[in-house]
This record gives C-alpha cells, sequence and structure tokens, in this order.
C-alpha cells in the first residue's frame, strides 16, 4: 500500500456515506471508469466493511490501493488508482 492520497488530488469522490455493505463496493465497480487511467478514485464511506472490501476489490479488480485518507468532513476515503 502506497501513502495516502489529500482529497484535493482525487480526480472522483464516490460518497457512499450512509451506505451498508456490499453499496460502496457496488458504487465503486460501476464509476471507477469515469475517471482516466492513473488517476485517483475517491470512495468515502462510513461502513466500516469498506475498510476491507476496497483493497480486497482492488486486488480481484487489478486496481492499485492507494491507501486510506479522510474527506473533507473526517469521513474515512478509501483511495484507488485506475490501472486499467
Amino acid at each position: 500500500m502506497s501513502d495516502s492520497a489529500e482529497p484535493t488530488t482525487w480526480a472522483l469522490e464516490i460518497d457512499c456515506r450512509g451506505m451498508r455493505c456490499p453499496a460502496p463496493i457496488i458504487e465503486l465497480a460501476k464509476r471507477h471508469t469515469e475517471v482516466s487511467v492513473g488517476q485517483l478514485v475517491a470512495v468515502v464511506a462510513t461502513d466500516v466493511a469498506a475498510r476491507v472490501d476496497v483493497p480486497a476489490w482492488c486486488r480481484m479488480r487489478g486496481q492499485e490501493y492507494v491507501g486510506e485518507s479522510v474527506a473533507d468532513d473526517g469521513t474515512p476515503a478509501f483511495v484507488v488508482r485506475r490501472v486499467s
């Protein structure tokens, strides 16, 4: 896992506050292609399962899990770099 990214470096923030598993991963899967290869996507989620689910999704889908950061309001943000 690399260093986490600051909010200003994210090309896309997917707001999953209040969503329960598996909704944050479904949103990530649907929307990560909205950014160009190499750009960062942040899944902002209050569901504690996202801390495990986002890195696992990255491993399964061949994307890079950059690390955990925080959104402007302090909510955990799980940062993914689009690889393909």
